[in-house]
């Protein structure tokens, strides 16, 4: 995939991915929306890669919606707007359906959908200097879509004050709530997202990360039975996989799970 806006590149099973529009601070355009869902959705474990890791070029990992294209909807009626909803909606729908491992490394400032499309990734790791901020309420917006993954990252009082007091957030903050997985200085931040990679993809089945990846989606906010049977369908289906069968038989021969990278 080539993208003025959006660098690919190819590490054996890893892809890096780069947001790469730095004058705008890596402002969503339409055309990296774009870009993004196209890429997100690609069936990446088929193609062998285990590991996304998405950076920003420049100084700032992203500002979030581009501010030209939102004042150009200003007249918009309520059709036009939910097409340009239908697109965030499939970019966020994309990255959290990705079953490939998915990795965002923050630094700079990461804001409104910015912020977003990292806490929609499996695991975030911030540079000491990253801020975080939901600011959609400040301009008479609403964090809609992100407010249906959040939990997944946040408890209830932590997501209220995120999306209706909005205050930046400092890494440490970040960490302390949620936001991010791991705090490193900023010279370290691209190794530190190899290394997280690396311990993942080694300790973990691609096929297991998989399909707890599904299942954690599909029993969001399900109720308890209704989760519960999906979870013991997901147990069952999960037995009769080639990487089970292995991972039990090392174990059992070896009093050791295998390395699986």
């Amino acid at each position: 995939m080539t993208s003025p806006l959006l660098e690919v590149h190819r590490d054996g099973d890893l892809l890096r991915v780069r947001l790469n529009d730095p004058a705008r601070a890596n402002a969503l355009s339409p055309t990296l929306v774009a870009d993004l869902t196209e890429f997100y959705g690609r069936d990446l474990r088929a193609e062998g890669v285990r590991a996304v890791i998405l950076t920003g070029a420049g100084k700032h990992f992203s500002a979030g919606a581009d501010l030209d294209h939102l004042r150009s909807l200003a007249n918009a009626d309520i059709e036009h707007n939910r097409a340009e909803s239908e697109k965030l909606r499939a970019l966020f729908a994309a990255i959290l359906k990705q079953e490939a491992l998915t990795l965002a490394l923050v630094h700079g400032s990461c804001v409104a959908g910015g912020c977003g499309l990292a806490t929609a990734c499996d695991f975030v790791v911030a540079a000491d200097d990253a801020t975080f901020l939901y600011s959609e309420v400040r301009i008479g917006f609403v964090a809609a879509l992100v407010a249906t993954y959040l939990p997944l990252r946040v408890k209830g009082a932590d997501l209220r004050e995120l999306l209706l007091f909005p205050q930046p957030l400092g890494a440490a903050q970040a960490l302390d709530m949620g936001l991010a997985n791991r705090v490193v200085p900023a010279a370290d931040l691209a190794q530190a997202g190899d290394d997280l990679a690396g311990a993942i993809l080694t300790n973990a089945s691609s096929e297991s990360i998989a399909r707890t990846k599904r299942l954690l989606l599909d029993a969001l906010g399900r109720p308890l039975d209704e989760a519960l049977a999906r979870a013991a369908e997901a147990n069952a289906q999960a037995r009769g996989t080639e990487d089970c069968r292995h991972g039990v038989a090392t174990f059992l021969e070896t009093k050791k799970p295998p390395r699986w990278r």
